[in-house]
């Protein structure tokens, strides 16, 4: 055997160790907006349109956190790579302070969301639904952020399994919260839509105070120092932090807003297009997560490969980390191609005429997400192995280009020009994603060449 069939053979293997409780992990927190999506079905097209419009401005405000906390992880991860434990505490403890910064304004703005809604000709009725439930789960924001922060520092020192328990945990937590908040029930009042946002907030409480037991009570983990001397910020490591998360949460921040706005596209139609979109979008969003996860791993995988100075595994890192993405990507195109009425049915009641407009539209929708698929998960996992390298500003502008200056103008003359409507719509984040993932994989190719000459 070859050293380089040995480097690709180990690299496939570890990889996929790593990044099956990642994907797992993702799987396990979409499963909460999953459930909750099941859940709020039961009180009709209209819960669904308000819940559809709150996780639209949400996700959008709180992936972009996500994106600047991400920079935990190759920070650490390099760090880890090159045995510098110091370096690892300090980036984990800073992170946290930055977890923070970023909740305060990103609350003032969820708590205000109909501001901004009212400038979007949504609809007041479901305006004031999504209001509502915004409210209470944004109680939850603070400790979701310190959650991701930590577990970004778990997922770089190659520990992820232990947070897998603590998610898959949170989801019979969600559930439960959401029956009773919900409906009612052990002598509580029926509070609707808004039972589900306290439930997000209860079971973000509940991961925070886990992961920080587990950081604790690990001994590899407690021995990083990662929560002693948490003290007050530093300003050194935390500008390191903002200049790799920036174009990290920039990144991420125009990719969601592509999706956020063919949202608000799709509520100018009125609750039903709005209600197919959602059901749609949470099964496209369901699949993302493996080869979010993969991406996760792949960062991982490519940063401690640099620490090391190993160039050859930090290149094959990131070219199996894009192959094994699209691999599942396909597998899951497939099911939304030849079953999307199975698939909406999970949803909604197919043998209900009051639904029919909705399944319609729905499936319509998901034979072009199985479009979209495996271009999102090579472009997501391209992102992850670019981050591994701590290059995060070019990427930053190559999605820039995908999803406003393509897929959003795409979307809005397909959508109300060409009176494609839901539609064209869709079409537009074909084109987006299609171009980031060809931008992104080159951009990888061209570093991990200039890598292997040095």
């Amino acid at each position: 055997m070859t050293r380089l069939q040995y480097i690709i053979r180990t690299e496939v293997r570890e990889l996929t160790l790593l990044s099956g409780p990642i994907a797992l992990m993702q799987l396990g927190q979409i499963s909460n907006g999953f459930v909750d999506v099941l859940m709020v079905g039961q009180l009709g097209p209209a819960s669904l349109a308000g819940v559809a419009l709150g996780n639209a401005t949400y996700f959008l405000l709180v992936l972009v956190c996500i994106g600047v906390l991400m920079a935990v992880g190759p920070m650490v991860a390099q760090a880890y790579g090159a045995g510098d434990w110091q370096l690892i505490g300090r980036s984990t403890r800073q992170g946290l302070w930055l977890a923070l910064a970023l909740a305060i304004p990103v609350a003032s703005i969820i708590w205000n969301a109909t501001c901004v809604w009212q400038h979007m000709y949504q609809e007041p009725a479901t305006m004031a639904m999504a209001q509502a439930y915004l409210r209470a789960a944004v109680w939850g924001l603070l400790p979701f952020l310190c959650f991701i922060a930590l577990r970004s520092f778990i997922e770089a020192v190659s520990r992820p399994w232990p947070l897998t328990f603590i998610i898959f945990a949170g989801i019979g937590l969600n559930a439960l919260t959401n029956y009773v908040l919900m409906f009612g029930k052990w002598g509580l009042p029926a509070l609707g839509l808004i039972g589900t946002g306290w439930a997000t907030a209860m079971v973000n409480w509940y991961m925070c105070l886990a992961v920080l037991i587990l950081v604790q009570s690990r001994t590899k983990l407690r021995s990083l120092a990662a929560l002693s001397r948490l003290r007050w910020p530093n300003l050194a490591i935390l500008k390191k932090l903002l200049r790799i998360g920036m174009p990290i949460g920039t990144s991420y921040g125009l990719e969601v807003t592509l999706f956020s706005a063919v949202a608000f596209f799709a509520g100018t139609l009125g609750p039903v297009p709005l209600a197919a979109h959602q059901i749609a979008m949470q099964c496209a969003a369901f699949t993302f997560m493996v080869p979010l996860g993969i991406g996760i791993g792949t960062s991982v995988r490519v940063g401690q490969a640099v620490g090391r100075k190993d160039p050859v595994r930090a290149a094959w890192a990131g070219y199996l980390g894009m192959g094994l993405s699209a691999a599942f990507m396909i597998c899951t195109s497939l099911v939304f191609w030849l079953f999307p009425r199975s698939v909406v049915g999970l949803f909604l009641d197919l043998s209900d005429p009051a639904n029919a407009t909705t399944v319609a539209i729905g499936a319509s929708l998901l034979g072009l997400a199985a479009v979209f698929q495996i271009f999102d998960g090579l472009q997501v996992s391209a992102a992850g192995a670019l981050r591994g390298l701590k290059d995060t500003r070019i990427p930053m502008v190559f999605c820039f280009i995908s999803y406003w200056l393509l897929g959003m103008p795409l979307a809005a003359l397909l959508g109300f020009r060409w009176e494609m409507h839901a539609e064209g719509f869709w079409w537009g984040l074909v084109g987006g994603l299609i171009a980031a993932s060809l931008m992104l994989g080159l951009r990888f190719k061209a570093l991990a060449a200039r890598l292997l000459r040095m």
